[in-house]
């Protein structure tokens, strides 16, 4: 979900982009890390906040109004919550409570009888409310701190989500969360995060027209193409040759040690870091915000890609650096988007000893 708003207010200092995904099943598809124990849902009929079509801001009432309206209902659906499952406020051992009203969430955490510093942080101030992403991702936030420790099975979490009414979810976890090492943390991902100036996010968001780039458009981007590339352009999967483990970024057919030929297993690449090995900076080339800067990056899992980088300073890249992949957006032309895979800084995640593997050397 992406939350904005026009420049200068409120819901622009608040909002946030984000997105999460929970995979769902049973103990027969394999270890849960927390089991759903009950909930609650309160509605009521009330207009609290509104848009009109077509445009890209929603408005709100007053907002004493909304914060009554949804503390009643918040109240309802949590005291129905813990009678459902049994429980009380004083076995809730992390609780979170979100919603786009910024005062109803803060009352409604106040008013709901659990323990001192169970309250999880809403990360508010750091990622700000990313609408309909930010029930899982403070779900994902609070089990990510619980995770691999001997304190993790057992306790009780419960999820408050204030819109059009409220919801209440309660979870235990389980014995499988002691041993979950989470790729890619809540906390780390905030922590990797970089500022960046105002005006250049609000060219990014659409809301402030700039001058494009003085340059020939980028051609639009092939359909049939992306279909017979779908691995290597949406999930960054190169090839490696069974008998020499040579890896080859793109997929290739042919192996560049031996020339074996159709004799490549698929190798994920999305988590691999990597080592920038060679850099230029082009200040001509087209781009929605110059300069360019491309460069030749040595993976530790083996391959070689000449790759773009971002969310960096030009001026700041150095040999050396270590990066990983992230999925972003190319380049637009003809009204049609073209995603693909570029490098970014590793800011908290622990160094490699890149170079060591002679498939790196070669590939």
């Amino acid at each position: 979900d992406i939350r904005g708003g026009l420049p200068g207010s409120g819901d622009e200092a608040a909002g946030g982009d984000g997105a999460s995904a929970l995979l769902v099943g049973s103990a027969a598809d394999g270890p849960v890390i927390a089991e759903y124990l009950g909930g609650a849902s309160a509605t009521a009929e009330f207009v609290d906040r509104w848009r009109t079509p077509g445009e890209t801001r929603s408005k709100l009432w007053e907002e004493k109004f909304g914060e009554n309206q949804y503390l009643a209902t918040g109240r309802q659906a949590w005291t129905d919550a813990l009678k459902s499952t049994g429980l009380t406020a004083d076995q809730v051992d992390h609780a979170v409570v979100t919603g786009l009203h910024a005062r109803a969430v803060a009352g409604l955490g106040r008013k709901l009888g659990v323990r001192e510093g169970v309250l999880a942080d809403d990360l508010a101030a750091t990622v700000g409310t990313t609408g309909a992403a930010h029930p899982g991702v403070l779900l994902a936030s609070v089990l990510d701190t619980l995770a691999g420790t001997d304190a993790a099975p057992g306790k009780v979490v419960a999820v408050v989500v204030l819109s059009d009414g409220a919801e209440v979810f309660l979870f235990r976890t389980t014995d499988a969360l002691r041993s979950y090492a989470p790729s890619r943390p809540v906390a780390a991902q905030v922590a990797g995060g970089a500022p960046i100036a105002y005006g250049k996010f609000l060219a990014w968001r659409g809301t402030l027209a700039v001058e494009p780039p003085r340059r020939p458009e980028p051609a639009r981007t092939s359909s049939s193409a992306a279909v017979r590339s779908t691995d290597w352009k949406f999930g960054f999967v190169g090839t490696q040759d069974r008998s020499s483990g040579a890896v080859h970024l793109p997929p290739a057919r042919v192996s560049m040690r031996g020339g074996a030929v159709d004799d490549m297993d698929a190798i994920p690449m999305a988590e691999s870091a990597g080592t920038v090995k060679t850099f230029t900076i082009d200040r001509m080339a087209y781009s929605p915000s110059p300069p360019v800067v491309f460069a030749v990056v040595d993976f530790d899992d083996g391959g070689r890609l000449p790759i773009e980088l971002t969310d960096m300073d030009a001026d700041q890249v150095k040999i050396g650096d270590r990066v990983e992949p992230t999925f972003r957006r190319i380049g637009s032309s003809d009204g049609i988007h073209n995603y693909f895979w570029k490098a970014r800084p590793v800011r908290t995640a622990p160094s490699a000893d890149a170079g060591t593997d002679d498939r790196t050397q070669e590939g």
